[in-house]
Protein backbone atom coordinates (compact mmCIF):
# COMPACT_ATOMS: atom_id res chain seq x y z
CA UNK A 1 0.00 0.00 0.00
CA UNK A 2 0.96 3.37 -1.23
CA UNK A 3 0.87 6.86 0.98
CA UNK A 4 -1.28 9.07 -0.73
CA UNK A 5 -1.23 13.16 -0.24
CA UNK A 6 -4.20 14.40 -2.17
CA UNK A 7 -7.71 15.18 -0.33
CA UNK A 8 -9.92 13.74 -3.09
CA UNK A 9 -10.69 10.02 -3.58
CA UNK A 10 -13.13 7.67 -5.77
CA UNK A 11 -13.98 6.89 -3.35
CA UNK A 12 -12.94 7.23 0.04
CA UNK A 13 -12.31 3.28 1.44
CA UNK A 14 -11.18 3.19 5.04
CA UNK A 15 -8.64 0.76 5.97
CA UNK A 16 -9.33 -2.42 6.46
CA UNK A 17 -13.44 -1.83 5.81
CA UNK A 18 -15.21 -4.47 3.15
CA UNK A 19 -16.76 -1.46 0.52
CA UNK A 20 -17.79 -3.80 -1.91
CA UNK A 21 -15.93 -4.77 -5.75
CA UNK A 22 -18.69 -2.25 -7.20
CA UNK A 23 -19.09 1.00 -5.47
CA UNK A 24 -22.72 2.42 -5.98
CA UNK A 25 -22.37 6.03 -5.77
CA UNK A 26 -25.55 7.64 -5.60
CA UNK A 27 -28.92 6.93 -5.65
CA UNK A 28 -32.26 8.65 -6.16
CA UNK A 29 -35.94 6.87 -5.39
CA UNK A 30 -38.89 8.28 -6.67
CA UNK A 31 -42.36 7.62 -6.41
CA UNK A 32 -42.11 4.33 -7.73
CA UNK A 33 -38.32 3.69 -8.90
CA UNK A 34 -35.06 3.82 -8.27
CA UNK A 35 -31.75 4.93 -9.75
CA UNK A 36 -28.60 3.93 -8.67
CA UNK A 37 -25.46 4.81 -10.47
CA UNK A 38 -22.19 3.28 -9.72
CA UNK A 39 -18.54 3.34 -10.82
CA UNK A 40 -16.97 1.67 -13.67
CA UNK A 41 -14.30 -1.71 -13.06
CA UNK A 42 -13.95 -1.98 -16.40
CA UNK A 43 -16.78 -4.71 -17.06
CA UNK A 44 -18.47 -5.41 -19.93
CA UNK A 45 -21.66 -5.78 -18.25
CA UNK A 46 -23.34 -5.03 -15.19
CA UNK A 47 -26.28 -6.57 -13.92
CA UNK A 48 -28.87 -5.02 -11.08
CA UNK A 49 -30.37 -7.66 -8.12
CA UNK A 50 -33.14 -6.45 -5.75
CA UNK A 51 -35.50 -7.52 -3.93
CA UNK A 52 -38.40 -5.89 -0.99
CA UNK A 53 -36.74 -5.18 2.11
CA UNK A 54 -36.11 -8.56 3.78
CA UNK A 55 -38.57 -10.55 1.70
CA UNK A 56 -36.98 -13.64 0.24
CA UNK A 57 -33.85 -14.01 -2.77
CA UNK A 58 -32.91 -10.97 -4.55
CA UNK A 59 -34.02 -11.76 -8.29
CA UNK A 60 -32.00 -9.75 -10.98
CA UNK A 61 -34.05 -6.87 -12.76
CA UNK A 62 -31.93 -5.85 -15.75
CA UNK A 63 -28.50 -5.97 -17.00
CA UNK A 64 -26.94 -3.00 -18.75
CA UNK A 65 -23.49 -1.77 -20.78
CA UNK A 66 -23.93 1.87 -18.91
CA UNK A 67 -23.24 2.58 -15.07
CA UNK A 68 -26.81 3.40 -14.11
CA UNK A 69 -29.72 2.36 -14.41
CA UNK A 70 -33.50 3.04 -13.24
CA UNK A 71 -35.30 0.27 -11.46
CA UNK A 72 -38.48 0.71 -11.88
CA UNK A 73 -42.55 0.04 -11.53
CA UNK A 74 -42.24 -0.50 -7.89
CA UNK A 75 -44.68 -0.56 -4.84
CA UNK A 76 -44.93 3.62 -3.10
CA UNK A 77 -43.52 3.99 0.26
CA UNK A 78 -41.83 0.90 0.32
CA UNK A 79 -38.53 -0.39 1.04
CA UNK A 80 -36.27 -2.22 -1.41
CA UNK A 81 -32.50 -3.71 -1.57
CA UNK A 82 -30.44 -4.36 -4.23
CA UNK A 83 -26.76 -4.53 -5.52
CA UNK A 84 -25.06 -4.44 -8.56
CA UNK A 85 -22.59 -7.54 -9.77
CA UNK A 86 -20.79 -8.32 -13.09
CA UNK A 87 -19.25 -12.11 -13.20
CA UNK A 88 -18.08 -12.64 -9.65
CA UNK A 89 -17.88 -9.37 -8.19
CA UNK A 90 -20.71 -7.44 -6.36
CA UNK A 91 -21.11 -4.18 -4.56
CA UNK A 92 -22.59 -3.96 -1.25
CA UNK A 93 -26.16 -4.51 -0.65
CA UNK A 94 -27.68 -1.15 -0.58
CA UNK A 95 -31.54 0.31 0.83
CA UNK A 96 -33.88 2.90 -0.53
CA UNK A 97 -37.38 3.77 0.02
CA UNK A 98 -39.78 4.85 -2.83
CA UNK A 99 -42.08 7.62 -2.10
CA UNK A 100 -43.22 11.18 -3.48
CA UNK A 101 -40.15 13.93 -3.65
CA UNK A 102 -39.25 17.31 -3.96
CA UNK A 103 -37.03 19.03 -6.13
CA UNK A 104 -34.62 16.99 -7.99
CA UNK A 105 -32.87 13.78 -5.81
CA UNK A 106 -29.10 14.85 -6.29
CA UNK A 107 -28.74 12.04 -3.60
CA UNK A 108 -30.21 10.07 -1.16
CA UNK A 109 -29.23 7.72 1.92
CA UNK A 110 -31.82 5.17 3.91
CA UNK A 111 -31.19 5.66 7.73
CA UNK A 112 -30.58 2.06 8.11
CA UNK A 113 -28.31 2.30 5.32
CA UNK A 114 -24.42 1.45 6.61
CA UNK A 115 -22.66 2.61 3.84
CA UNK A 116 -21.11 5.56 4.84
CA UNK A 117 -21.55 4.72 9.13
CA UNK A 118 -17.62 5.40 9.32
CA UNK A 119 -18.48 9.18 9.28
CA UNK A 120 -22.49 9.37 9.63
CA UNK A 121 -26.13 8.19 8.44
CA UNK A 122 -27.77 11.17 7.30
CA UNK A 123 -26.83 13.75 4.94
CA UNK A 124 -26.19 17.45 5.34
CA UNK A 125 -24.46 20.34 4.60
CA UNK A 126 -26.07 21.07 1.32
CA UNK A 127 -23.44 23.42 -0.34
CA UNK A 128 -23.96 24.42 -4.34
CA UNK A 129 -21.86 26.65 -7.02
CA UNK A 130 -21.92 27.33 -10.54
CA UNK A 131 -18.59 26.38 -11.49
CA UNK A 132 -17.29 28.85 -14.54
CA UNK A 133 -16.65 26.53 -17.13
CA UNK A 134 -20.69 26.08 -16.65
CA UNK A 135 -21.53 23.30 -14.15
CA UNK A 136 -23.27 23.23 -11.15
CA UNK A 137 -21.42 21.31 -8.15
CA UNK A 138 -23.54 19.81 -5.12
CA UNK A 139 -21.58 19.00 -2.00
CA UNK A 140 -22.87 17.18 1.33
CA UNK A 141 -21.48 15.68 4.36
CA UNK A 142 -22.33 12.69 6.13
CA UNK A 143 -23.01 12.95 9.46
CA UNK A 144 -24.61 11.48 12.81
CA UNK A 145 -24.06 11.70 16.53
CA UNK A 146 -21.18 10.73 18.48
CA UNK A 147 -19.88 9.25 14.97
CA UNK A 148 -16.98 10.96 13.08
CA UNK A 149 -18.56 13.38 10.85
CA UNK A 150 -15.87 13.54 8.19
CA UNK A 151 -16.66 12.31 5.09
CA UNK A 152 -17.95 14.83 1.97
CA UNK A 153 -19.82 13.95 -1.12
CA UNK A 154 -19.72 15.62 -4.46
CA UNK A 155 -21.67 15.77 -7.89
CA UNK A 156 -22.18 17.08 -11.25
CA UNK A 157 -24.85 18.85 -13.34
CA UNK A 158 -24.38 19.38 -16.77
CA UNK A 159 -27.89 20.54 -17.53
CA UNK A 160 -28.76 23.17 -15.04
CA UNK A 161 -29.73 20.70 -12.06
CA UNK A 162 -32.09 18.72 -13.97
CA UNK A 163 -29.81 14.89 -13.62
CA UNK A 164 -26.63 14.51 -11.31
CA UNK A 165 -23.57 12.62 -11.45
CA UNK A 166 -21.59 11.93 -8.98
CA UNK A 167 -17.67 13.48 -9.04
CA UNK A 168 -15.71 12.78 -5.84
CA UNK A 169 -15.23 12.32 -2.07
CA UNK A 170 -12.88 14.49 0.45
CA UNK A 171 -12.03 13.26 3.84
CA UNK A 172 -11.85 14.48 5.98
CA UNK A 173 -14.01 17.50 5.35
CA UNK A 174 -17.33 18.78 7.36
CA UNK A 175 -19.71 21.45 7.31
CA UNK A 176 -17.57 22.58 3.98
CA UNK A 177 -19.01 25.56 1.85
CA UNK A 178 -17.53 24.85 -2.16
CA UNK A 179 -16.80 28.60 -3.75
CA UNK A 180 -14.81 30.14 -6.49
CA UNK A 181 -12.13 32.85 -6.67
CA UNK A 182 -10.37 33.98 -9.53
CA UNK A 183 -11.79 31.37 -11.28
CA UNK A 184 -11.14 28.29 -9.72
CA UNK A 185 -12.75 25.77 -7.14
CA UNK A 186 -12.29 26.00 -3.21
CA UNK A 187 -13.59 24.50 -0.19
CA UNK A 188 -13.64 25.74 2.99
CA UNK A 189 -14.44 23.16 6.00
CA UNK A 190 -13.44 21.60 8.85
CA UNK A 191 -12.25 18.55 9.60
CA UNK A 192 -14.77 17.31 11.83
CA UNK A 193 -16.93 18.49 14.20
CA UNK A 194 -15.42 20.67 15.99
CA UNK A 195 -11.95 20.07 14.39
CA UNK A 196 -9.24 21.97 12.49
CA UNK A 197 -10.36 24.60 9.54
CA UNK A 198 -9.32 23.43 6.54
CA UNK A 199 -9.24 24.49 2.87
CA UNK A 200 -8.26 23.22 -0.63
CA UNK A 201 -8.56 23.75 -3.84
CA UNK A 202 -9.26 21.64 -7.31
CA UNK A 203 -8.22 22.69 -10.75
CA UNK A 204 -10.33 20.05 -12.24
CA UNK A 205 -13.84 21.02 -11.80
CA UNK A 206 -14.10 19.12 -8.18
CA UNK A 207 -12.44 15.65 -9.52
CA UNK A 208 -9.24 15.79 -7.57
CA UNK A 209 -8.35 17.84 -4.68
CA UNK A 210 -5.02 18.66 -3.03
CA UNK A 211 -3.80 17.89 0.56
CA UNK A 212 -5.76 20.81 2.67
CA UNK A 213 -4.08 23.57 4.83
CA UNK A 214 -5.21 24.17 7.86
CA UNK A 215 -5.77 27.84 8.82
CA UNK A 216 -6.85 27.36 12.35
CA UNK A 217 -6.22 24.40 14.81
CA UNK A 218 -9.36 23.00 16.74
CA UNK A 219 -10.21 19.95 18.59
CA UNK A 220 -13.09 17.09 17.93
CA UNK A 221 -16.07 18.47 19.89
CA UNK A 222 -16.25 15.66 22.06
CA UNK A 223 -16.29 15.55 26.06
CA UNK A 224 -16.70 19.43 26.32
CA UNK A 225 -13.96 20.18 23.93
CA UNK A 226 -14.15 23.44 22.02
CA UNK A 227 -12.67 23.77 18.42
CA UNK A 228 -14.40 25.17 15.31
CA UNK A 229 -17.75 25.36 13.86
CA UNK A 230 -19.29 26.42 10.84
CA UNK A 231 -21.82 26.23 8.41
CA UNK A 232 -21.54 26.64 4.46
CA UNK A 233 -22.33 30.39 4.09
CA UNK A 234 -20.89 32.29 1.76
CA UNK A 235 -18.04 34.36 1.28
CA UNK A 236 -18.64 38.12 1.05
CA UNK A 237 -15.74 40.83 -0.85
CA UNK A 238 -15.90 44.06 1.33
CA UNK A 239 -13.38 46.33 0.76
CA UNK A 240 -10.63 44.32 -1.17
CA UNK A 241 -11.18 41.82 0.95
CA UNK A 242 -12.90 38.28 1.61
CA UNK A 243 -15.17 36.95 4.50
CA UNK A 244 -16.68 34.38 5.89
CA UNK A 245 -18.12 33.20 9.09
CA UNK A 246 -17.74 31.12 11.76
CA UNK A 247 -17.89 30.20 15.35
CA UNK A 248 -15.46 28.68 18.73
CA UNK A 249 -16.93 26.40 21.24
CA UNK A 250 -19.19 23.22 21.53
CA UNK A 251 -22.56 22.79 22.18
CA UNK A 252 -21.52 20.81 25.57
CA UNK A 253 -19.47 24.32 26.48
CA UNK A 254 -22.66 25.30 29.39
CA UNK A 255 -20.44 28.75 29.82
CA UNK A 256 -21.35 30.48 26.54
CA UNK A 257 -22.04 27.25 23.71
CA UNK A 258 -20.07 28.91 21.08
CA UNK A 259 -18.58 32.51 20.27
CA UNK A 260 -18.93 34.49 17.10
CA UNK A 261 -15.98 34.83 14.41
CA UNK A 262 -14.90 36.06 11.39
CA UNK A 263 -12.26 35.51 9.21
CA UNK A 264 -10.70 37.33 6.36
CA UNK A 265 -8.29 37.17 3.41
CA UNK A 266 -6.83 39.87 1.00
CA UNK A 267 -8.29 39.05 -2.52
CA UNK A 268 -4.89 39.09 -4.17
CA UNK A 269 -2.91 36.70 -1.13
CA UNK A 270 -2.67 32.94 -1.43
CA UNK A 271 -6.22 31.81 0.07
CA UNK A 272 -3.57 28.80 0.69
CA UNK A 273 -1.75 30.21 2.83
CA UNK A 274 -2.74 30.30 6.79
CA UNK A 275 -0.68 33.29 7.25
CA UNK A 276 -2.98 35.31 4.90
CA UNK A 277 -5.58 34.83 6.38
CA UNK A 278 -7.13 37.23 9.79
CA UNK A 279 -9.61 35.92 12.63
CA UNK A 280 -11.37 37.93 15.22
CA UNK A 281 -11.50 37.09 18.59
CA UNK A 282 -14.06 34.81 19.63
CA UNK A 283 -17.66 36.89 20.66
CA UNK A 284 -19.24 35.42 23.58
CA UNK A 285 -23.19 36.43 23.77
CA UNK A 286 -23.79 38.63 26.68
CA UNK A 287 -27.35 39.27 27.59
CA UNK A 288 -25.81 43.14 29.05
CA UNK A 289 -25.77 43.58 25.25
CA UNK A 290 -29.41 45.52 25.00
CA UNK A 291 -32.49 45.19 26.74
CA UNK A 292 -34.19 42.95 24.25
CA UNK A 293 -31.96 40.19 25.17
CA UNK A 294 -31.36 40.54 28.73
CA UNK A 295 -33.37 37.59 29.77
CA UNK A 296 -31.83 34.74 28.31
CA UNK A 297 -29.32 32.86 29.57
CA UNK A 298 -25.31 33.37 28.66
CA UNK A 299 -25.59 29.63 27.00
CA UNK A 300 -27.80 31.02 24.04
CA UNK A 301 -27.20 29.42 21.02
CA UNK A 302 -25.67 32.00 18.06
CA UNK A 303 -24.39 29.84 15.98
CA UNK A 304 -24.12 30.05 11.87
CA UNK A 305 -24.17 33.55 10.89
CA UNK A 306 -24.39 34.80 7.37
CA UNK A 307 -22.72 38.15 6.24
CA UNK A 308 -24.26 40.98 4.39
CA UNK A 309 -23.45 44.57 3.74
CA UNK A 310 -26.58 46.55 4.82
CA UNK A 311 -27.86 49.38 3.47
CA UNK A 312 -25.42 51.68 5.60
CA UNK A 313 -22.60 49.86 3.79
CA UNK A 314 -21.75 47.87 7.37
CA UNK A 315 -20.75 44.15 7.10
CA UNK A 316 -22.54 42.57 9.70
CA UNK A 317 -22.97 38.73 10.69
CA UNK A 318 -25.84 38.05 11.59
CA UNK A 319 -26.32 34.58 13.65
CA UNK A 320 -29.10 31.91 13.81
CA UNK A 321 -29.96 32.95 17.51
CA UNK A 322 -31.85 31.47 20.35
CA UNK A 323 -34.44 33.92 21.16
CA UNK A 324 -37.72 33.54 19.85
CA UNK A 325 -38.18 34.18 15.98
CA UNK A 326 -35.30 37.08 16.10
CA UNK A 327 -31.73 36.83 14.82
CA UNK A 328 -28.82 38.43 16.27
CA UNK A 329 -26.24 40.58 13.75
CA UNK A 330 -23.14 41.54 15.39
CA UNK A 331 -20.79 44.28 13.22
CA UNK A 332 -17.58 43.43 11.61
CA UNK A 333 -14.85 45.59 12.01
CA UNK A 334 -13.49 46.27 8.54
CA UNK A 335 -10.76 48.84 9.90
CA UNK A 336 -9.38 46.54 11.68
CA UNK A 337 -9.40 42.82 10.60
CA UNK A 338 -8.43 41.12 14.14
CA UNK A 339 -10.95 43.57 16.36
CA UNK A 340 -14.01 41.36 18.13
CA UNK A 341 -16.99 41.84 16.82
CA UNK A 342 -19.50 44.11 18.23
CA UNK A 343 -23.17 43.75 19.02
CA UNK A 344 -25.36 45.63 16.73
CA UNK A 345 -28.81 44.63 17.15
CA UNK A 346 -31.58 42.04 17.17
CA UNK A 347 -33.84 41.73 14.19
CA UNK A 348 -37.47 40.23 13.62
CA UNK A 349 -37.47 37.01 11.56
CA UNK A 350 -40.30 34.93 11.30
CA UNK A 351 -38.18 31.44 10.82
CA UNK A 352 -37.46 28.47 12.91
CA UNK A 353 -33.56 27.77 14.78
CA UNK A 354 -31.76 27.06 11.84
CA UNK A 355 -29.10 27.60 9.32
CA UNK A 356 -30.18 30.19 7.20
CA UNK A 357 -28.21 32.72 4.30
CA UNK A 358 -29.30 36.04 3.59
CA UNK A 359 -27.94 37.83 0.12
CA UNK A 360 -28.34 40.86 -1.43
CA UNK A 361 -30.09 41.05 -4.67
CA UNK A 362 -27.66 43.48 -6.86
CA UNK A 363 -30.67 43.88 -9.78
CA UNK A 364 -33.14 45.82 -6.83
CA UNK A 365 -31.06 46.02 -3.89
CA UNK A 366 -33.53 43.78 -1.66
CA UNK A 367 -32.39 40.96 0.58
CA UNK A 368 -33.18 37.31 0.32
CA UNK A 369 -33.21 34.40 2.60
CA UNK A 370 -35.03 31.08 1.99
CA UNK A 371 -35.47 29.42 5.71
CA UNK A 372 -37.80 27.10 7.44
CA UNK A 373 -40.99 29.83 8.01
CA UNK A 374 -42.83 29.44 11.30
CA UNK A 375 -46.85 29.86 11.36
CA UNK A 376 -48.61 31.22 14.28
CA UNK A 377 -49.21 27.90 17.20
CA UNK A 378 -46.71 25.48 15.34
CA UNK A 379 -43.78 24.06 16.90
CA UNK A 380 -40.63 26.00 17.40
CA UNK A 381 -38.81 23.05 15.91
CA UNK A 382 -40.98 22.85 12.88
CA UNK A 383 -38.93 22.62 9.82
CA UNK A 384 -41.70 21.89 7.24
CA UNK A 385 -42.86 24.98 5.28
CA UNK A 386 -39.99 25.99 3.70
CA UNK A 387 -40.53 30.17 2.49
CA UNK A 388 -38.77 32.58 0.02
CA UNK A 389 -38.55 35.57 2.39
CA UNK A 390 -37.38 39.16 1.19
CA UNK A 391 -36.23 42.21 2.95
CA UNK A 392 -36.02 45.83 1.65
CA UNK A 393 -33.70 46.83 4.59
CA UNK A 394 -32.88 43.80 6.50
CA UNK A 395 -34.93 45.03 9.08
CA UNK A 396 -38.71 43.87 8.03
CA UNK A 397 -38.82 40.16 6.56
CA UNK A 398 -42.06 39.75 4.99
CA UNK A 399 -42.85 36.04 2.95
CA UNK A 400 -42.45 36.29 -0.74
CA UNK A 401 -43.87 32.78 -1.36
CA UNK A 402 -43.84 29.37 0.35
CA UNK A 403 -41.87 26.76 -2.27
CA UNK A 404 -42.41 23.54 0.14
CA UNK A 405 -45.20 23.70 2.33
CA UNK A 406 -46.06 20.31 4.25
CA UNK A 407 -46.96 22.15 7.66
CA UNK A 408 -50.30 19.91 7.66
CA UNK A 409 -48.41 17.08 8.33
CA UNK A 410 -45.78 15.54 11.16
CA UNK A 411 -42.97 18.40 12.05
CA UNK A 412 -41.14 15.26 13.52
CA UNK A 413 -40.79 14.04 10.74
CA UNK A 414 -40.43 15.98 7.73
CA UNK A 415 -37.93 18.85 7.09
CA UNK A 416 -36.65 21.60 4.80
CA UNK A 417 -33.09 22.89 5.96
CA UNK A 418 -29.92 24.74 5.90
CA UNK A 419 -30.43 25.93 2.11
CA UNK A 420 -27.60 27.13 0.06
CA UNK A 421 -28.66 29.42 -2.71
CA UNK A 422 -27.55 31.29 -5.89
CA UNK A 423 -29.25 34.67 -7.80
CA UNK A 424 -29.34 32.99 -11.70
CA UNK A 425 -30.48 35.47 -13.79
CA UNK A 426 -33.97 35.93 -13.59
CA UNK A 427 -33.63 32.62 -11.56
CA UNK A 428 -32.66 31.46 -7.75
CA UNK A 429 -31.31 27.91 -7.19
CA UNK A 430 -30.89 26.24 -4.31
CA UNK A 431 -29.87 23.04 -2.08
CA UNK A 432 -31.92 21.69 0.32
CA UNK A 433 -31.09 18.97 3.31
CA UNK A 434 -34.60 17.48 2.80
CA UNK A 435 -36.24 14.72 5.27
CA UNK A 436 -39.37 13.07 4.30
CA UNK A 437 -40.64 9.47 2.85
CA UNK A 438 -39.78 8.23 6.94
CA UNK A 439 -36.54 9.64 7.56
CA UNK A 440 -34.90 9.60 10.89
CA UNK A 441 -36.96 12.32 11.93
CA UNK A 442 -36.80 16.08 10.35
CA UNK A 443 -33.18 16.92 11.51
CA UNK A 444 -31.69 13.62 10.38
CA UNK A 445 -32.34 14.32 6.53
CA UNK A 446 -32.05 11.03 3.96
CA UNK A 447 -31.99 13.35 0.53
CA UNK A 448 -30.01 16.42 -0.80
CA UNK A 449 -32.89 18.00 -3.03
CA UNK A 450 -32.43 20.90 -5.54
CA UNK A 451 -34.70 23.81 -6.55
CA UNK A 452 -35.17 26.15 -9.21
CA UNK A 453 -37.03 29.33 -8.61
CA UNK A 454 -38.29 30.86 -11.75
CA UNK A 455 -38.95 34.70 -12.35
CA UNK A 456 -38.58 35.04 -8.41
CA UNK A 457 -38.03 39.22 -8.62
CA UNK A 458 -41.82 38.78 -10.05
CA UNK A 459 -43.31 36.98 -6.90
Amino acid sequence: MKGYNFWSYRPYKPFLREMGDIYICRLAPSESSVHLEWLDIGAEEYTVFYRKRGDGDFTPYASTKTTELDISGLEESTDYEFYVSSDEKKSLVRLARTGKTVGTVVNYLHPDDEAYSFSGRYLCSPSLVRHPDGFLLASMDLFAGETPQNLTLIFRSDDDGETWHYVSELMPCFWGKMFIHKGELYMLACSTEYGDLIIGKSSDGGKTFSSPVCLLRGSNGKAGNNGVHKNPQNLVVYNGRIYNTLEWGTWYNKEYCHAAMVMSCDLNDDLLCPESWSFTPPRKFDPSFAPEVSQLPSCTMTIEGTLVIDPENRLLNVMRFGGDRCVLAYEVNTEDREAMLEYSHCIPFPANRSKFMIKRDEVTGRYYSIASRLKDNVPEHSRNLLSLMASDDLENWYAVTDLLDYSDQDPNKIGFQYVDFEFEGEDIIFLCRTAMNNAHNFHDSNYSTFHRIKDFRKL
